[in-house]
């Protein structure tokens, strides 16, 4: 057996890291319908223009793809008023942020975000080789962006606000997140993490691309993965300024995004309405499982998501697990609680079910 203080040096700033932990699977059964509300998922399946961008795509795979993505670059340039030297894509919204902190951060800078909040913040701050620097949310489930303000070093290089917010579901208000903006320093970077854009419905909700163009230090992230049925294709771009934009296509691995999965893109942007009338059903069972939630005597806080959050403190696992026996799976969060993606009516009557026995059982 080979002696592991003789092999290679790893960097010592992965010891501890924190692992992603994907939401898993429901197993399937034979007696009865299994759901999986455990990821942030588009439940509905790809439209068939999606399917046939990509199947056709798919035929000069023996091809590399276009390294600068000019279509969908080009495209989402006219349509969101961006010029194109603006945008990094990448896989992901996910894998920019990665890229965000290796180009922005070096040993011992610090990355501030709120906590809870996307669970791949910190893996990415330390993969970095940043502290992170934690802020805990307040009352609500929402964002405390004085504290994160006031949490802000010479040694910080990064701030990250998900709006909303990742599994709680709050947004941040754009008045909130302006007034944060005009605190910051203009050397450190804010990056206003956007993956449920689509189903935010709050009229006062933050709209990160208007703080892009009012302040160079702000980079917005968005995805395919969530409203477009794209998840498994991996696409998602950055908005940024001069050097940040730039900065972000040299740390991204050539050829990051595929032919098959920019022709998808393209494709779902071409059908974008039919897509959000899907959207539009989410958002209407998002409000209905909220409702029936709170009815059970659940807290759930306000979400502009397509989630629900519980936060059940120390029964998280145990609700996780009869939610699960049931046929629903959910993703628990450690001790704080659980989060549960909106589904089809069907998964979502289920997942009423379950909390309702559940509820009855607690009293």
């Amino acid at each position: 057996m080979t002696d592991p203080s003789t092999g290679p040096r790893l960097r010592r700033a992965l010891q501890g890291i924190p692992s992603y932990k994907p939401g898993r699977p429901a197993a399937a059964a034979t007696d009865r319908p299994t759901y999986k509300l455990s990821s942030n998922e588009n439940p509905f399946p790809p439209l068939p223009a999606l399917v046939e961008a990509a199947h056709e795509a798919s035929r000069v795979m023996n091809r590399y793809p276009d390294l600068a993505c000019g279509r969908l670059v080009g495209t989402l340039s006219d349509r969101l008023d961006v010029p194109p030297g603006h945008f990094a894509m990448g896989t992901g919204s996910v894998a920019l942020l990665y890229h965000l902190l290796q180009a922005t951060c070096e040993p011992g800078d610090e990355v501030v975000y709120a906590w809870r909040s996307f669970e791949a913040y910190p893996i990415a701050a330390q993969v970095a080789g940043a502290t992170r620097i934690e802020v805990p949310l307040t009352t609500g489930a929402r964002h405390d962006l004085p504290a994160m303000a006031a949490s802000i070093t010479d040694r910080t290089r990064v701030v990250i606000v998900c709006t909303p917010n990742n599994p709680t579901g709050p947004v941040v208000t754009h008045e909130e997140l302006a007034d944060f903006c005009a605190q910051v320093p203009r050397e450190v970077l804010i990056v206003v993490d956007e993956a449920y854009l689509q189903f935010v419905r709050d009229p006062a909700a933050a709209d990160g691309l208007a703080l892009y163009r009012d302040h160079p230090n702000v980079c917005v992230l968005r995805t395919f993965s969530k409203a477009y049925c794209l998840a498994n294709f991996r696409v998602g771009y950055a908005i940024a300024h001069d050097p940040v934009a730039e900065a972000l296509r040299v740390c991204t691995p050539p050829f990051a995004v595929s032919s098959v999965a920019e022709e998808a893109a393209l494709a779902a942007l071409a059908c974008e309405n039919e897509l959000l009338e899907q959207v539009e059903v989410l958002v209407k069972e998002r409000a209905r499982v909220t409702e029936g939630l709170r009815a059970l005597g659940f807290d759930v806080p306000a979400t502009e998501a397509n989630f629900s959050w519980l936060p059940l403190g120390a029964d998280t696992q145990a609700f996780a697990r009869a939610c699960e026996e049931g046929g629903v799976v959910v993703r628990p969060f450690d001790e704080d609680g659980c989060r549960v993606s909106v589904g089809e009516p069907a998964a979502n009557d289920l997942f009423l079910d379950l909390a309702g026995r559940w509820a009855a059982r607690a009293r």
